[in-house]
């Protein structure tokens, strides 16, 4: 994994289409802007682990109603 530092308004390039700015720093929150190529999908980690947890309570047979508003969610 790489680190880097970055202050508020700066930002790094990644395969020369992705950008991710740091946009403010307040009280401890760091907001970050992401340009990226539509074709590319950028999800926040906590939902892609939610529908991977909901997706293996519904393989085991449980309710998929959240599954259900999952999906509706992220439009899959």
């Amino acid at each position: 994994m790489l680190i880097l530092s970055r202050r508020a308004e700066e930002s790094i390039i990644i395969a020369d289409t992705i950008t991710v700015k740091v946009v403010s720093i307040e009280k401890g929150v760091v907001k970050l802007g992401i340009d990226a190529p539509h074709n590319i999908r950028v999800l926040r980690s906590e939902l892609v682990r939610a529908v991977e947890d909901s997706n293996k309570e519904a393989s085991l047979g449980h309710d998929t109603s959240l599954l259900q508003q999952l999906a509706q969610k992220l439009k899959l």
